[in-house]
Order: structure tokens, then C-alpha cells, then sequence
């Protein structure tokens, strides 16, 4: 079969056209947005099955079923044509495809995770968002982390840069969240950290808590320390700490408060030599200002939930 006619076949199963039943569900999908996120909320191991994969129906089930060459016609299909409808549709099937592990290595061994980075460039905001969804479960390979890596600059740039609080900066914390489960490719994100405050600062409920997962992972890293502490943030972060914020985030932040505190504790004589400027992360959590310990003094004692009072408790000690 040609190029041209393996492009026709695949755009047939996208639209459903001359498909199975099942196959067909599971492009169009019962519902709008159905598409799975491997890592949605901050995901496993890279290279790991995953647990919310979807399985509630057969059709869902059958995206596992897609062979190498249906797999190759979907990928042919999103480099030959330009309609965002169809290249939306090709995402979501390749995207529920990949939270198979067998299945994000055939896609990158037949060039997938190229071309749908590619489309990271594309103007339509759905297109792009299904293409972070898609690279988002193919990242739960340690193997195509290895070439993903390479998109990371434009990850956190469509990331910062699209309208706050939309479905394609979601899209790109959740795909940040898992490129940086491990060390190795933190670095290459340093340049965004003082984004990633903004977006903590400015953001709804879920882009606190997905950028708080993305900023956990760095503060789970000593080596990353340094570029944490040193960041500029708005004074007005520290709200995150007051005892009216929802649990999710407040314990989020408290973890990586006290992470923050273990690197320094185990690098003391390092930081003790480097100078933070004022507005920095550091100036706002260690500085001569009292507003941060009495927040922590005031959940310790105001606090009705026992997780925030132990996570407060651990980061006094260390203080």
C-alpha cells in the first residue's frame, strides 16, 4: 500500500469511516476531551504500566490492539495533512495508544515522537494540546524521554506562553511533571523556574498544583537547590501559606519548604557562602521578614488538619 493510500486508510479510521464499531469509539470517543493523560497527576515511573490507563470498555481496550501498521498509517497521516480536525482525532488515538508501554516503543522506533513534535508548533490550541497529551504518555519511557528532551525548551515555552489557566498549559505542566520525575533532565528547564513562580503565583487551582508538582520534583534534587533559592518571586507567594488555602496546595508547598530545608541542611556550608538577592526565593522564606515564620507558627497552632500540623512541625525543626 502507498503513501498516499496508507494516509486515505488512516484518515478512514480516524473519521470512522468504513471502521469497526470499535475502532471508531475509540477515535471519536463516547464523550468530548476522553483522551487519557498517563500522568495526569504526576504519573509513575517513567517505563512503568500505567494504573489509569483506560479500561473501562472494550473499545477503550482496543487501542492496545493497534498494530505497528496501523500505528505507522496514523503517524503518515499527521504528516500529510494540515486539518486540524483530523490531526486532533490522530493525537487523541495515538495518544490513548501510548499509555500502552509496548506501544510507545513501536512509535518511536517508526519516528512518532518527531513528528508529534512537530506539531507542537501547530496554531491550533487543540492540535497543540493533544500533541503534549500524546508526548505526555509516550514520556512514561525512559527511552523516549531520551528524545523528547529536545522539545523541553519549547514544552516550557507554549507552556508559559499560552492564555493562563487554558487546557494547553495544563497539558504542558503534566508533560513537565513527568520529563521531570528524575534528574536528568531538569537542568534544561532552569531558565523557566521563575515562569513556573509566576504561574503558581497567578494561577487557577490546577495549575498551582500541577506547577507545584513540577516544582516538587525540582526540589526533591540538591542540585537543583541553588536555582530554586535564587529565583525572583513576587512577595505576594507567600499567601500560599495562609490557612484559609485548599489542603491539596498547602501541603504541596509545605513539602517542598521542607525539601528545600534538607538540601540546605545537608549543603550548609555551600549556601552559607553564596549571596541571595533580595525578592528572591530565599530572601522571601529565610530573609529578615518574620510574615513566613509566623505563618508556619500560625498553621502549627490555627490549623485543624493533622498532615499540615506535621509537615509545619518538621520544617520548625529545621529552621
Amino acid at each position: 500500500m502507498g503513501r498516499a493510500r496508507g494516509a486515505a486508510w488512516a484518515a478512514g479510521l480516524v473519521l470512522g469511516a468504513g471502521a469497526g464499531y470499535c475502532i471508531y469509539r475509540l477515535v471519536w470517543g463516547r464523550e468530548e476531551g476522553r483522551e487519557t493523560s498517563a500522568a495526569a497527576s504526576g504519573g509513575p515511573a517513567p517505563g512503568l504500566p500505567d494504573s489509569s490507563s483506560p479500561a473501562e470498555n472494550d473499545c477503550t481496550k482496543s487501542s492496545s490492539l493497534l498494530d505497528a501498521q496501523h500505528l505507522k498509517k496514523l503517524i503518515c497521516l499527521l504528516e500529510s495533512t494540515e486539518d486540524p480536525l483530523i490531526r486532533e482525532r490522530a493525537l487523541i488515538t495515538l495518544g490513548n495508544s501510548a499509555a500502552f508501554s509496548i506501544n510507545q516503543d513501536i512509535i518511536r522506533n517508526l519516528d512518532g515522537l518527531l513528528v508529534i513534535g512537530n506539531l507542537l508548533k501547530d496554531p491550533n490550541p487543540k492540535v497543540k494540546e493533544k500533541a503534549l497529551n500524546s508526548l505526555n504518555n509516550l514520556s512514561m519511557n525512559i527511552e523516549n524521554q531520551r528524545e523528547i528532551k529536545v522539545y523541553i525548551n519549547q514544552i516550557c515555552e507554549e507552556t508559559i506562553s499560552s492564555p493562563l489557566n487554558s487546557d494547553v498549559q495544563l497539558a504542558g505542566l503534566r508533560l513537565l511533571t513527568n520529563m521531570t520525575v528524575t534528574n536528568d533532565y531538569q537542568h534544561l528547564i532552569a531558565n523557566s523556574i521563575s515562569d513556573l513562580f509566576d504561574l503558581l503565583s497567578v494561577g487557577n487551582e490546577n495549575i498551582k498544583i500541577q506547577t507545584l508538582k513540577v516544582l516538587l520534583n525540582l526540589s526533591a534534587n540538591p542540585a537543583m537547590t541553588r536555582e530554586l533559592l535564587s529565583v525572583q518571586v513576587q512577595s505576594s507567594l507567600i499567601s500560599l501559606l495562609d490557612e484559609n488555602m485548599e489542603k491539596e496546595i498547602l501541603l504541596r508547598v509545605l513539602t517542598f519548604f521542607a525539601n528545600l530545608n534538607d538540601n540546605i541542611k545537608q549543603n550548609e556550608n555551600v549556601f552559607a557562602q553564596h549571596q541571595f538577592n533580595n525578592g528572591s526565593l530565599f530572601s522571601l522564606l529565610y530573609g529578615d521578614s518574620t510574615e513566613c515564620a509566623e505563618k508556619l507558627l500560625s498553621l502549627a497552632y490555627h490549623h485543624d488538619d493533622d498532615d499540615v500540623k506535621e509537615k509545619v512541625a518538621k520544617i520548625l525543626t529545621i529552621l
